[in-house]
């Protein structure tokens, strides 16, 4: 059944109450209800209007695989440019070549996870997008030479993209060299990932590490003295358990990396703004973090039918109407960015995206930025966090 907006369900409501003769008015709702990850503001007589509803997840289905824009422009982490050796970027939904997740921006989407729905052509050819536009052309070419001679050049890898088999987990990866000597270890033939894991490490040029989202947190960490790289996956149980902390402790013994050489950027994820956990989730947490209550939040959610027909949900609880609420909130963005302060790396060198996947573009041209697995009821894409050294680069500035 397709979702309607709330707008329509309204209408419908209006609709229905009008054939019998009946009008309708208007309640206050409680004060901080949400519209798209942004706080409502009360207007001059007190009153918050009702809500309108997320546009259609799937809206412009009708895309064409083969109109793609004309450049990829990867999410970058502020005054990491300044590395020459490092490279790295945060994929959006736009520029793409899939269509069966809708348009990223008027053109083809960005969709760069093998997931059941979308050709694996058209995974393999965004792929080689995001990493051209990430890597630098050289990879591109090397990613595009037609070699293989049982695999379809539309199907072959990206020799230099190491993914995982995430499982929200704390399983952490080091692609060392004798990876590079036997390439079936880190994928398939066709590029789908081998290893088990949610976060990884590397030193060697050339080789870029990629974690998939579509919601949870990609947090990717340099060395830029002893230019080492590393990539985790942090949703909320790996965010308990400690992924990105653990992650740390691993670069210090694996490349005697020191924490004040250390960058750290948290991607585009799921906000505070947008991310309704359950109480199991909170009591998890603080059994774990000494800070955990100043991750949550509740917040008061606002219905528009129930906005405007208060009458049609009266029950025996007084004084007479159930309010809904309140959610509890968790901020996954300021979680990461505690563990990354108990490492040891200095705030000035931790850098916040603060975009949210669920709710960033929402009422644009454009439409949605970003891949949101729970905004579009798990019939989304995927988005790739990567980074890497460069094959080849001078000397940089640290």
């Amino acid at each position: 059944m397709k979702q309607q907006d709330d707008a329509g369900g309204t209408g419908e409501v209006d609709d229905l109450l009008a054939s019998v003769g009946l009008g309708h008015g208007w309640r206050g709702t409680l004060a901080g209800s949400w519209q798209n990850g942004e706080r409502m503001a009360k207007t001059a007589s007190g009153r918050q209007k009702s809500l309108p509803g997320p546009a259609a997840a799937h809206r412009d289905e009708g895309t064409r695989s083969g109109k793609a824009a004309k450049r990829v422009e990867p999410v970058l982490a502020p005054g990491w440019l300044r590395y020459a050796w490092l490279r790295h970027g945060f994929s959006t939904r736009a520029a793409g070549v899939s269509s069966i997740y809708g348009s990223g921006g008027g053109n083809g989407s960005l969709n760069l996870g093998w997931t059941q729905q979308d050709d694996p052509a058209n995974v393999a050819k965004n792929r080689r997008r995001f990493m051209a536009a990430v890597a630098g052309e050289h990879a591109h070419a090397a990613a595009t030479s037609c070699s293989g001679p049982s695999v379809p050049c539309s199907l072959l890898p990206v020799p230099s993209l190491v993914t995982l088999r995430q499982f929200h987990s704390a399983m952490l990866r080091i692609v060392e060299s004798e990876h590079l000597a036997h390439p079936t270890r880190l994928q398939t033939a066709d590029g789908r990932a081998v290893l088990r894991g949610d976060g990884m490490m590397t030193d060697l040029p050339g080789v870029f590490l990629g974690i998939q989202t579509a919601d949870c947190v990609p947090v990717l960490v340099a060395d830029v003295r002893h230019r080492a790289v590393a990539a985790f996956h942090a949703g909320w149980r790996g965010t308990l358990a400690r992924i990105v902390e653990r992650g740390i402790g691993t670069m210090r013994l694996r490349y005697g990396s020191r924490p004040e050489d250390l960058v750290a950027a948290i991607g585009p994820s799921i906000g505070p703004c947008c991310y309704s956990v359950g109480e199991e989730v909170r009591f998890e947490f603080e059994s774990q973090f000494s800070y955990a209550r100043e991750l949550f939040s509740e917040i008061f959610d606002s219905d528009p039918v129930r906005d405007k027909y208060p009458l049609l949900f009266l029950t025996a609880r007084a004084p007479g109407h159930s309010n809904i609420g309140p959610q509890i909130h968790l901020d996954l963005w300021q979680a990461n960015r505690r563990q990354l302060l108990d490492a040891g790396i200095p705030a000035r060198r931790i850098t916040v995206a603060g975009e949210c996947t669920a709710c960033a573009g929402l009422g644009t041209a454009a439409g949605r930025k970003y891949f949101s697995h729970r905004a579009e009821s798990g019939f989304t894409g995927r988005m790739m966090a990567v980074i890497g050294v460069a094959a080849y680069s001078a000397r940089a500035s640290r």
